[in-house]
């Protein structure tokens, strides 16, 4: 099986569209056709419906994709592991990133992994939480991190460090009165929210919250990014919610920040692996995340 053709099925998988897929492979719509064709022949089955205003999955192409995934994962690892050790280095750890991780806290912990285990090589893969879970399963990953931490057979999720949530407030807002925003004033104010689809992690600390004080919050806008959230409260559409972690990553200038006063109100950051023995460089880089996490409790200040 041509590994180019599994990764044209994936792209048009992705874009749903031919031409749009043709333009990210940087080929012709028709050249991209044919490949896909030739692919579905060698499987036995039809992977993509075709219409005049895209494309589809049929139900072979969706079970086709997770594992095509898995495969274009494995062969991107094995050439990092390739080089590594071609560089000199000795061991590669696979680590799968599920949702927004804290940049701050994540560089803390690679820089800290450069320092004591130089020879070690680190390899990042974003992808979702359903995808982490699997490759952990399938030995694809060594460890994790994700924002939600429910028990999965087989999948250990253990804290390492927590992120307060935060009201972010348009300019001139009556709610920068207060130091510390309590969750019943938040609820008088319309949210502007990233889609929960997303960010299932805020999302459902944020149910949580409300559900304490019995209130239903009024969301007035989802968005897609963290970036756009930020845009429409600078803008007076409503308030919004984020972490300190993601806050700290670059200074707001038409929006401001405040802590809520709930103490419980946080996100939370997990490690996941393997239930089971664990090897000696991920115990390990376990152990230094942890370390990471224990040295950032208690110091986050106030935007």
């Amino acid at each position: 099986m041509n590994l180019r053709h599994i990764y044209a099925f994936i792209t048009v998988a992705e874009e749903l569209h031919f031409r749009h897929a043709a333009k990210r492979l940087n080929v012709g719509e028709s050249p991209l056709s044919r490949t896909i064709r030739k692919l579905e022949a060698e499987l036995g089955v039809t992977l993509l419906w075709r219409t005049s205003h895209g494309a589809g999955l049929t139900p072979a192409g969706q079970a086709f994709l997770e594992d095509a995934r898995r495969i274009m994962l494995a062969v991107n690892q094995a050439q990092a592991r390739a080089q590594a050790a071609a560089a000199g280095l000795h061991g590669t750890l696979r680590i799968g990133l599920a949702g927004d991780i804290g940049r701050k806290r994540l560089a803390s912990v690679l820089a800290l992994c450069r320092e004591e285990a130089p020879q070690v090589s680190i390899r990042l893969t974003e992808v979702p939480r359903a995808q982490l879970v699997h490759g952990l399963k399938d030995h694809l990953f060594d460890a994790g991190f994700a924002k939600i931490g429910d028990g999965e057979a087989g999948i250990v999720a253990s804290t390492v460090w927590d992120d307060p949530l935060m009201v972010v407030l348009p300019l001139r807002h009556p709610l920068l009165a207060f130091k510390h925003v309590a969750v019943e004033e938040i609820a008088d104010y319309p949210l502007v929210l990233c889609d929960p689809q997303q960010r299932k992690d805020c999302n459902r600390e944020l149910e949580r919250l409300f559900r304490a004080i019995d209130l239903q919050p009024v969301v007035t806008e989802y968005v897609a990014s963290h970036a756009m959230m930020l845009t429409l409260v600078a803008a007076g559409y409503g308030v919004g919610l984020s972490s300190a972690e993601l806050l700290a990553n670059g200074p707001q200038a038409d929006v401001v920040p405040r802590p809520i006063a709930d103490p419980d109100a946080k996100l939370t950051t997990y490690l996941l692996r393997v239930d089971g023995e664990v090897a000696e460089p991920v115990r390990q880089f376990i152990e230094r995340a942890e370390r990471i996490g224990r040295e950032g409790a208690g110091t986050a200040q106030d935007p």
